[in-house]
């Protein structure tokens, strides 16, 4: 037999999520016929046949998250390939190898691949009462799940919802999270910009976009990253942003490349791009990876100021409010003027108060200007 197994999907995507097979056992599929369709943290990736062949066993259901180097399906007919390192334990769609006696919670039952020990009697009225094992935390001696603990979960189920497991780009988006709020010292600015010069053909995102490029090249300390255990700062040489884009799955944050080269008709393509295919959940993994700067534009849906989090290894985000007319005064008269709320939270760590408010400047005075 030979294992083909889940291959690198790119840097930082470690693990996927089976969505849909595309073949079963028995099935005589083609190199490049396409066997699976997996969701990882980014995007849903398809993965096609390696060689011509025949399905032996298939690994994992819908729904099973699998890592890189873990076996997704075997060919029959062929010896092993034992090339690559087979990470943890793998259960197969249509069978177990997991005996009663060894009290383990396999994929197919639990939905992942974390070990949970229970006795067979505890696992069928988990079953019984429709509850998900690996969502209960265990009360017994030695990590054992009780019966109790079964009765407990099924209760909240009934009375307060049922708990859903994050999945996907949402568990990728609580694991960073966690680690920002763990690792980064984030200060926040917080102003408002005059903007009633613009015309009414301004495109504000892509003006946000040209006054981050700007603001970079007067203090690009900003535009870097940030090895905190190294304590050692990257300046980068290209200006990639990443722009934050809400869907129904979640945040991505898909990156526009080199946006101090290139013109606001060419940016405004590129983006558009991008979002078409965050919305189709067909955007390339390598366009999701390595911004060196954010912005997040919640002002397109609700909101004056907020202090985005500052995801590592990047030092900075720029966050922009809803636009408003606002009164004020202008050369000691009052006027009605339209008025951009902005702010930028940036890692104290690297970056001193004095590079972040020139930068933060620099930026204003670009928002400011008439085109």
């Amino acid at each position: 037999m030979k294992y083909f197994k889940l291959p690198d999907l790119g840097e930082g995507l470690q693990e996927a999520e089976i969505v849909e097979w595309h073949i079963k056992a028995g099935d005589s599929i083609k190199v490049d016929e396409l066997m699976v369709s997996v969701e990882t943290a980014k995007a849903i990736v398809e993965v096609p046949s390696p060689q011509d062949g025949i399905v032996h066993t298939l690994f994992g259901g819908e729904g099973d998250i699998i890592h890189v180097g873990e076996p997704l399906m075997e060919f029959a007919g062929e010896e092993q390939d034992d090339t690559g390192t087979v990470v943890g334990k793998v259960e197969t769609h249509h069978s177990t190898n997991i005996s009663d006696e060894d009290f383990i919670i396999g994929a197919s039952e639990g939905g992942t691949h974390a070990s949970k020990r229970c006795t067979p009697a505890v696992r069928a009225l988990a079953k019984r009462m429709d509850v998900d094992l690996d969502t209960i935390q265990s009360s017994g001696e030695h990590g054992l799940i009780t019966a109790d603990d079964v009765e407990h979960a099924a209760q909240l189920h009934s009375e307060k919802g049922a708990l859903i497991k994050l999945r996907g780009v949402r568990r990728s988006m609580a694991k960073n999270m966690t680690r920002a709020h763990a690792e980064v010292v984030q200060v926040t600015i917080f102003d408002d910009v005059d903007v009633h010069a613009w015309n009414k053909n301004n495109d504000p995102t892509m003006r946000l976009v040209r006054a981050i490029g700007v603001a970079c090249k007067a203090e690009p300390f900003l535009n870097a990253w940030y090895d905190g255990k190294a304590m050692a700062l990257r300046p980068l040489k290209s200006i990639d942003l990443g722009i934050a884009v809400d869907t129904p799955d979640g945040l991505f944050v898909p990156v526009l490349r080199d946006i101090g080269n290139r013109n606001i008709e060419n940016l405004r393509e590129g983006l558009d791009n991008l979002r078409s295919a965050v919305k189709a959940r067909k955007i390339p993994p390598s366009e999701l990876i390595n911004p060196g700067i954010t912005l997040s534009n919640y002002g397109t849906i609700v909101g004056k100021y907020a202090n985005p989090v500052v995801v590592p290894p990047t030092v900075c985000i720029i966050g922009a409010g809803a636009i408003r007319e606002t009164v004020t005064a202008i050369d000691g008269k009052v006027e009605v003027r339209r008025i951009l709320p902005i702010s930028l939270s940036f890692d104290h760590r690297p970056i001193t108060g004095g590079e972040a408010a020139r930068f933060f400047s620099a930026l204003q005075e670009d928002l400011k200007k008439a085109q």
